[in-house]
């Protein structure tokens, strides 16, 4: 695996493999890396001749300088979790780097998308994921690109901005990767200790249940009930919501295929996001 540092570098390197027409697939993150990840890259591996991750914590992307600060910081065993998994190359650059002086912010119209859930509770999280990853496509070029869908709205989110923006790439949307009692694989778990690990199996738990009420009540009372279900756990809700998935309205009456209840909840001070599809979108298949 080859180290990047610099974006000169990067251009180096990725000059020589856009000449000899290799498929590159990326995968970008904030490091921390978890099974999550690696689950990403090697999806990219089976579909692409080059993968590079790249290693950035976005400044831009936290509305509450606390929660940059406290970010899981674990480069040098991200390192050889990457050449373990067979990556190609790591891109790890500076945020002088990557946000210079003469950088001008891509801005892009995602209405309804950032005005619930992650985009409501976190003002100006979202322009901060469309100025980063939409820097990392200019810079790559990749052909695909790799995300979780534990980051449903973000998902949303990049795909919008693929389209008005008009990257050649392709988003690729890999299942949320889970430990054996259902937790969603986080970076953030890190952060909890052995009891509060525990608590946060209500996250999924309620998910699973809203899964099961779907099939019986509409998305209102499925919601209710989960809302209900919730109150008994030890964790501060921020938000639980039943959606579209891909405008990301709320359903009320009727279900849509793909609808997607998604929360996020505060265990101790430790904010944890998941979804989960409620209803089949056999679009998906």
């Amino acid at each position: 695996m080859i180290q990047l540092h610099s974006i000169d570098d990067l251009d180096a390197q990725l000059h020589q493999l856009r000449e000899t027409g290799h498929k590159i697939g990326f995968v970008p993150t904030m490091g921390a890396l978890h099974n999550g990840h690696i689950s990403l890259i090697h999806k990219a591996k089976s579909e692409c001749e080059v993968v590079i991750v790249s290693i950035f914590v976005n400044p831009t992307q936290f509305n509450n300088p606390t929660d940059l600060e406290n970010y899981p910081r674990t480069e040098r065993q991200d390192i050889q979790l990457l050449e373990e998994n067979d990556c190609d190359f790591v891109f790890l650059p500076t945020v002088e780097e990557m946000y210079p002086p003469n950088y001008v912010p891509k801005k892009i119209d995602l209405s309804l998308l950032e005005n619930t859930m992650e985009g409501k509770h976190r003002p100006g999280h979202f322009d901060g994921v469309v100025n980063i990853v939409s820097r990392f496509f200019d810079l790559i070029k990749p052909h695909k690109a790799y995300f979780g869908r534990k980051d449903f709205q973000q998902v949303a989110v990049i795909k919008a901005m693929v389209k008005q923006l008009k990257f050649a790439v392709e988003i690729e949307v890999v299942e949320t990767k889970r430990r054996p009692n259902g937790l969603a694989m986080s970076s953030r778990n890190m952060r909890l200790n052995e009891e509060e690990l525990e608590q946060a199996l209500i996250i999924a738990q309620v998910l699973n249940k809203g899964k099961t009420w779907s099939e019986s009540y509409a998305p209102s009372t499925t919601l209710s009930k989960m809302k209900q279900y919730f109150e008994e756990s030890k964790l501060e809700l921020e938000y639980l919501q039943i959606v579209h998935p891909e405008t990301l309205n709320d359903l009320n009456q009727y279900w849509v295929p793909g609808a997607t209840a998604c929360i996020a909840a505060f265990c101790g001070n430790v904010r944890l996001i998941d979804n989960m599809e409620l209803v089949p979108n056999n679009e998906n298949e």
